[in-house]
């Protein structure tokens, strides 16, 4: 081995940073002309490996910049500053329709870069590395508090920024899985948005009655965060992705209690039946079921379910009847909700209700469902139970994996300048991190 090859310098710049955060690797004291791997390793909280890895030359000093220089090869190519994070899959031999989920934001996502001699594609852990550096990717800024909210029978928990406040709120509202999904809330509060993360679909009084919530748990959660002294009552938004789409829209068009600043939905729909409670839009969703079919690869495609868009009142939202800023994020290979069908829809209607003034449609080509905050993997496909379907199947979300990523990095950060600019006003800065 070339005795400079044993001197070589990794360096991971921020070695701690929030997870919407960009670093810097790079690789130093090589030999000139160099092949080196540069490789990825996580082990998420339920046990399972992910790697991304990719393949350089180093320059004339012996250097590898992964911001400035191209990968030859490996889970990405070319000049992708986070490619080593948003690249990352399961190692090989790992069971499929695995999807990436932070559980507890309190502990860091921490990654294991590594640096190898060679152009390698697999049998890392049984290699040596030259260099090696843990890094921490953080959910919570430091200062952020986490507080569990049972109060009102919900089951919630409740991100303030550091400081006093009051700020500015957000309910965040995950999709048809249910439980309590904190990663988002917790990083907006990073923001410096006091964040409400809901489960509205598995709460505590839904285990314990056997009934789902109805549409007046959104008005109590709308309430709390009202009457919160840390708080601006009259500055709060939702944010919902595929069936927190729905609930986002019909709280914005029809409730009497929840009056929003503005509203945010990503890769979802305005059909549902208006008159509804929660219970009946799953039950609308289910009860078209056998309008899904399979890819190839036997994945189930259930965007057809809403498909062709109802032309039924009772069966879609009156976009007319919005009244705040409204940001809808598209994928436009969405293989699970008709997004993109939805959106053109909208537009439509509020065109002709004359208030598609309040409307910004982001929308993705070849972006999927789960577009999620950025540098997090791109899953087209992994397995998933619906609430009130019994057993999981491996759903198709669709997007491919750079196109996907690109859009994930783009929409987080023009949602964040639109909830600052409507929650706080454009002068405002957004929070930094300094972890």
């Amino acid at each position: 081995m070339d005795r400079n090859q044993t001197c070589v310098k990794l360096s991971v710049e921020p070695s701690r940073a929030l997870m919407d955060e960009k670093i810097l690797v790079l690789v130093q004291n090589g030999s000139p002309g160099s092949q080196l791997t540069i490789h990825a390793l996580h082990r998420c909280e339920d046990g399972h490996h992910w790697e991304a890895f990719a393949h350089y030359t180093t320059d004339a000093t012996g250097t590898v910049n992964v911001s400035q220089d191209p990968s030859l090869g490996g889970t990405y190519s070319g000049v992708e500053p986070m490619g080593l994070l948003w690249s990352l899959r399961p190692v090989p031999g790992s069971k499929p329709g695995l999807r990436m989920r932070k559980k507890d934001v309190q502990i860091p996502m921490e990654v294991r870069i590594s640096v190898y001699r060679g152009h390698w594609t697999e049998g890392f852990l049984d290699r040596t590395p030259l260099a090696g550096v843990v890094v921490e990717r953080w959910y919570v800024a430091p200062g952020v508090q986490r507080i569990p909210v049972t109060e009102n029978s919900l089951t919630a928990t409740l991100f303030l920024p550091p400081g006093s406040g009051p700020f500015p709120a957000i309910i965040d509202l995950y999709g048809g899985g249910g439980q309590l999904i904190e990663y988002r809330a917790a990083l907006l509060a990073s923001r410096g948005f006091a964040a409400l993360a809901l489960d509205y679909l598995t709460p505590k009084v839904t285990k314990e009655t056997g009934k789902v919530v109805k549409n007046d748990y959104f008005e109590k959660a709308y309430q709390f965060l009202q009457n919160h002294p840390q708080v601006l009552g009259h500055r709060i938004a939702m944010l919902g992705l595929s069936f927190g789409t729905t609930i986002t829209l019909k709280m914005a068009a029809y409730s009497e209690v929840i009056k929003l600043s503005c509203a945010v939905c990503i890769g979802g729909s305005h059909v549902q039946p208006v008159d509804g409670s929660v219970e009946e839009g799953l039950q609308f969703i289910h009860r078209n079921v056998a309008k899904a079919h399979f890819s190839e690869r036997n994945e189930v495609i259930t965007k057809d379910l809403f498909l062709p868009l109802t032309t039924d009142p009772s069966l879609r939202v009156d976009m007319g009847r919005i009244r705040c800023p409204l940001l809808l994020i598209v994928g436009e290979d969405d293989q699970s909700w008709p997004a993109y069908e939805s959106a053109a829809h909208i537009k439509l209607m509020m065109e002709r209700a004359g208030n598609d003034h309040l409307l910004t449609v982001l929308s993705y080509p070849d972006a999927g469902h789960l577009i999620e905050p950025p540098y997090l993997p791109h899953f087209r496909s992994s397995f998933y139970k619906s609430v009130g379907i019994a057993q999981k199947f491996m759903a198709l979300w669709g997007g491919q994996t750079v196109e996907h990523c690109r859009a994930q990095e783009d929409s987080w950060r023009k949602l964040l300048l639109f909830l600052r600019e409507h929650l706080y006003g454009r002068s405002t800065s957004v929070l930094r991190s300094h972890l």
